[in-house]
């Protein structure tokens, strides 16, 4: 099985993935996706992305590795995200994994493993919030790009539209605003476990 988190930018998907593969109930394997796009401040090789050039990229398509992948015009050129199909134990259906991605991905993904191997976990926050937290992380960059930060924060207005979202069955929302981090986690936990109560994360 494959927990895909999902969120527009800055809705906090790395801090909830990290919440969650320290859930020792949940037994979470971790796949780090590759980029082509340079190391940000914070960022770790092999933690949060394996960081890669084209030829390798090229190299791994060849060899029919890449599960899905995409790309996207930046302001500072083409960058490539994309999964690696390298870990054999993927399949194996006493296994869970979870990684981050979008919804291209998660529907690529889909289409590579099938439906049944991967399951979305989308992150909600207020456009507000996520606006002002995504200037506060570029704040922190040797070199801050808002227009970057912009061309984000629009294109994941179509990315992320109820229409694209509907489409692709993604129905339950995790809400994570700042006040509200250990009940987004508590209600994912519940849901995965299949124990849940309630459903307060419409």
């Amino acid at each position: 099985m494959i927990y895909v988190i999902m969120g527009k930018s800055a809705t906090g998907k790395d801090t909830v993935f990290r919440q969650l593969m320290k859930k020792e109930e949940l037994g979470l394997n971790k796949i780090v996706p590759y980029t082509t796009r340079p190391q940000r401040f914070g960022e770790t090789e092999g933690e949060d992305y394996h960081f890669v050039d084209e030829e390798e990229m090229k190299r791994l398509d060849k060899a029919g590795l890449i599960a899905e992948h995409r790309e996207y015009n930046t302001v500072k050129g083409v960058w490539h995200y994309f999964t690696v199909d390298d870990n054999p134990d993927v399949c194996n259906n006493e296994l869970s994994f979870m990684m981050i991605g979008t919804v291209e991905a998660f529907l690529s993904l889909r289409k590579y493993f099938g439906n049944d191997m991967v399951i979305p976990i989308y992150i909600y926050v207020n456009d507000y919030e996520r606006l002002i937290r995504s200037i506060n992380r570029e704040r922190k960059q040797d070199k801050p790009n808002y227009e970057e930060v912009c061309r984000r924060y629009i294109a994941d207005e179509q990315d992320f539209s109820s229409e694209n979202l509907n489409a692709a069955g993604i129905d339950a929302r995790y809400r994570y605003n700042n006040s509200d981090l250990k009940l987004c986690i508590n209600n994912i936990v519940k849901d995965l476990l299949g124990n849940r109560d309630d459903n307060i994360s419409q």
